[in-house]
């Protein structure tokens, strides 16, 4: 398997895109997650956010990261398709970022659902809201050749029921799910299961522990957190992340292990690296960095 981690380990830093570069290559990790702006924005602008902008050159932007020995495991258009304004803003958000992501060099883009049950909609024409947008991105996936996957984050996708409906919307290898280890976890859902059940549909993955006041306080009642707030392995949910890594490694899951914690600047997830690297050599799964 692959190590990578999202960029928004480094929203709190105010760390650049090239800073996180940086990092990957002095870790000697290969593979970057961030998340893409459509349009301007003065943080960014000034420097003091880890993502990228779709008006940034993307053939100009692969070549700045292949210098760094680093490559898009994912990017992340992930605006919520489950609610109103889904096909008005997210389906548009998704389909400028296609051709722009085939350029540098991205193979999945991550898509996913609201936090909570869409307002003014029932969940049954939620859903079929959601079927008719990706069925349109899916359309247009497969011409790009990119893989959309849908990730385990909301109201809906934290139900395995109804996850397993929405990976059935499209009848396409270019539709997959995105396992995140701390969001079905924190939505009171056992992550285990997660794992078995949609094993040979997972394209992508976010390993992210939860800290046993953070569970104590909201599990069973929200649905996603943003980032961790404690280092891989430091968490009650470290046990299921090692369960979850071998159920994949039986199911030949050879793709990216996205980190998704808090950066502290660094140390944080210098701590969550070691403990992965430590967990991956215990489970007999090598380590991949190309």
């Amino acid at each position: 398997m692959k190590i990578g981690f999202h960029t928004d380990a480094f929203n709190s830093a105010y760390w650049n895109f090239e800073k996180c570069l940086v990092w990957a290559r002095d870790h000697d990790v290969h593979f970057i997650e961030c998340g893409l702006i459509d349009g301007a924005s003065w943080i960014h602008g000034l420097g003091y956010q880890p993502h990228i902008a779709l008006y940034e050159d993307p053939l100009m932007l692969r070549r700045k990261m292949e210098t760094y020995g680093v490559r898009f495991s994912q990017v992340d258009a992930a605006y919520p398709l489950s609610g109103r304004d889904g096909p008005l803003y997210g389906v548009p958000y998704v389909l400028k970022t296609l051709p722009w992501a085939k350029l540098a060099g991205a193979t999945r883009i991550a898509t996913t659902d609201g936090l909570d049950q869409p307002e003014g909609l029932d969940d049954d024409r939620a859903m079929d809201l959601m079927k008719q947008s990706y069925e349109q991105l899916i359309e247009v996936a497969e011409v790009y050749e990119i893989t959309i996957t849908i990730e385990v984050h909301g109201y809906f996708t934290t139900n395995p029921d109804r996850v397993a409906q929405m990976l059935d919307f499209c009848d396409s290898p270019y539709l997959r799910m995105n396992l995140d280890t701390g969001n079905s976890f924190i939505a009171g859902q056992d992550p285990t299961e997660f794992a078995r059940r949609f094993a040979d549909r997972v394209a992508h993955v976010h390993v992210k522990d939860v800290s046993e006041s953070l569970a104590a306080a909201v599990r069973g009642n929200e649905t996603g957190i943003a980032v961790s707030q404690c280092a891989l392995g430091d968490g009650v949910n470290a046990d299921n992340i090692r369960q979850c890594l071998a159920i994949l490694r039986d199911r030949g899951y050879d793709g990216v292990l996205s980190m998704e914690c808090e950066g502290a600047g660094g140390a944080m997830i210098e701590k969550s690296l070691d403990w992965l690297r430590r967990t991956l050599a215990e489970l007999g799964i090598p380590e991949e960095k190309e």
